[in-house]
Formats: C-alpha cells, structure tokens, sequence
C-alpha cells in the first residue's frame, strides 16, 4: 500500500511516535518538565504537545527539543545533502552496482491500544477541520449531544455536557489530546456524528492499511532509458 493513500493516519502516528521518542529521552536523561522547557526556551504546555506529538507546535520547536536531548543530528541528515540521490552522469550514477535500499516499516502497537486510540484521534482531527470550515455543524453536533443528556445513559452525563462547552467555545484541544480525559471525551463524542460516510471509511481504511504495516522507502524504479539488469536462469 503506498504512503500517499494513507497519509493523514501515517503522518499523525509518525509524530505521536517522535513525541513518544523525545518524552522518553528526556526522562532518561532525567530531565524534568521545567527545566527541559526553559532549556528549550518554550513553555511547558508547549512542551506537553511536543511530547504528545502535537502537529501545532512548529518545526523549530521541535528542533529546539532534539537539540537539548542531542539528537538533532538526525533531523540534519534529512537536510542536508547526505540522503539525497546520485547526480546524473557521476561515478556513482554510471555504476552497474545497485543502489543501497533503506526500507522503514511503520506500524501502531495494538497491544498498548495505539491503533484504537489513532483512529479516535484522526477521527476527530477531520470532523474539526470541517467544523472550522463549516461552523453550521456545530448546532447540529450541539442537537446531538443535547438529545443523548435526555435520553442517554447518566453515567456519561458529565462528558457530555463537557461537550456542550467544548462545542459552544470551540475548545477542540481539549479533545484532542493524549490524556486519559481526553481520551474519556472522544468515547463520549457527538463530534464524530457529523462526519461524512466517505471521510469516516476513508479514515478506517488508513488505520486498517497502518495495522498491517506500511513500508516507506524502497527500491527505486528503473530509468524509462535503461533496460533492466538481466536475470541470471540456473537450470
């Protein structure tokens, strides 16, 4: 399955994988919140969403956050010339060797609930994204939370009428979090009723084509001016 149809899921389960990375570095290093933030030069609740793999936080913030734990290195790889392919017509071009294929196999962990807590979360990114587009889905997201507080069962009583505010105030960052409250508020949300079918399958799709696993990278294809290598029969 290639990248480009599963993108939205890949590149959310990517950076809640880098967040992952750096939460634990930095307690490895035994580097608490406070200090790490004022090493950085951000706030702490701007590191919390880096280390929750938030997309709002810039590029730059991340960086800065790398730099402090050392790893910075890796993201200069990325700019720098060291990955990009060979020059046409250079020695390394005209070789009859083939190319080193770097191949990197990205998956959710199901055991730790990852995958379910991934889909929630895209889930709900999407259904955001048309509310700022379209606030008319509010009310109609506010109608449905309105009908599960009179009709529904009292023990979710008081994460919906958390959702009447967070609807009401366009507070969206309160559900789209890492926390175990957060996550107790996508379980209990009336925001994903108003997602179109296709934008809901389509979102499915990605997260069941990330379970199975998604390589990026691979062997690249041969030049349309260059015949392929010829393969070698054994009787």
């Amino acid at each position: 399955m290639s990248t480009s149809e599963i993108r939205t899921v890949l590149e959310r389960q990517l950076l809640l994988q880098l967040g992952d990375r750096l939460k634990r570095l930095r307690k490895t290093q035994r580097v608490g919140t406070v200090e790490m933030a004022a090493r950085a030069g951000i706030t702490r609740n701007t590191l919390r969403a880096v280390e929750a793999g938030d997309p709002a936080p810039s590029i730059g913030t991340y960086l800065r956050v790398m730099s402090v734990l050392g790893v910075s290195g890796e993201l200069a790889l990325l700019a720098g010339d060291t990955m990009q392919p060979t020059l046409a017509g250079s020695a390394a071009a005209r070789s009859r060797r083939a190319a080193p294929v770097v191949e990197v196999r990205i998956s959710a962990d199901q055991a730790k609930h990852q995958l379910q807590d991934l889909q929630s979360l895209a889930l709900h990114e999407e259904a955001v994204r048309l509310v700022k587009a379209n606030p008319a889905l509010v009310q109609q997201a506010q109608d449905t939370v309105r009908r599960w507080i009179a009709t529904g069962d009292s023990r979710s009583a008081s994460l919906w009428r958390e959702w009447q505010a967070i609807l009401g105030a366009g507070s969206w960052r309160k559900a789209l979090g890492r926390t175990r409250h957060a996550q107790q508020l996508r379980q209990a949300s009336p925001l994903v009723t108003i997602l179109p079918e296709e934008a809901r399958q389509r979102i499915l799709q990605q997260v069941s084509n990330l379970k199975k696993g998604v390589v990026i990278g691979g062997a690249p294809s041969t030049p349309q001016n260059e015949e392929p290598a010829p393969v070698e029969e054994r009787p």
